[in-house]
């Protein structure tokens, strides 16, 4: 019986090694939807918020929408006041459901809100409509007192419980689904930012 030994060789396993990180980083990175900016604005008729997220649903939903599956999503915004010697008082929550779906007989995607919905050529162009909001009117004049402190946050998420029975399954158990949302917190009035 003859045994046979390779020596390992560092400087040969480098490209190796390199090729391995690399794929591993792109298994690693996550689809994802994160807040970029968010702006609560004081307007004649009350508060107006702006905002931008980065979006990457992965190819899997991407395709999922492709083929015909509407996915929904949930923009949720809350402005609280903290108080010492009691519960956060909720002064301001507002959500909004988008709804994004692929029209095969016009060859266009299309992003809703209630009955108003407008339509692109373009996976790339309906998400960038999704994720920038544009003084969307959010709450009456009189919702927070001026010169008062208070905290906000800001979350776009894929709502999975809307998904068609089989994909909501499949999205429990198959990361292709996963698309973690983080959520953005700031003190309001005020510039910092930081999302977590």
């Amino acid at each position: 019986m003859t045994a046979f030994i390779t020596r390992f060789s560092l400087n040969a396993a480098k490209p190796t090694i390199a090729a391995l990180l690399c794929l591993w980083a792109g298994w690693v990175a996550a689809a994802g939807i994160e807040p970029v900016k968010a702006d609560l604005v004081s307007t004649d008729d009350g508060y107006a918020l702006s905002a931008d997220f980065n979006i990457d649903l992965g190819p899997r939903v991407a395709e999922a929408v492709f083929h015909g599956i509407p996915l929904y999503f949930n923009m949720e915004l809350e402005v609280v006041r903290s108080r010492w010697y009691w519960a956060s008082e909720h002064m301001i929550t507002y959500k909004l459901i988008y709804r994004l779906s692929y029209h095969a007989l016009t060859r266009q995607y299309r992003v809703a809100t209630g009955s108003l919905h407008r339509s692109f050529d373009t996976l790339d162009e309906a998400l960038h409509a999704l994720v920038h909001i544009s003084a969307l009117p959010v709450a009456d004049k009189g919702a927070l007192t001026p010169g008062t402190p208070y905290q906000a946050s800001l979350r776009l998420s894929l709502d999975r419980d809307q998904l068609p029975k089989p994909f909501q399954v499949d999205a429990i158990a198959n990361k292709d689904w996963q698309v973690d949302a983080k959520t953005l917190r700031w003190q309001y009035p005020s510039v910092k930012r930081d999302a977590k």
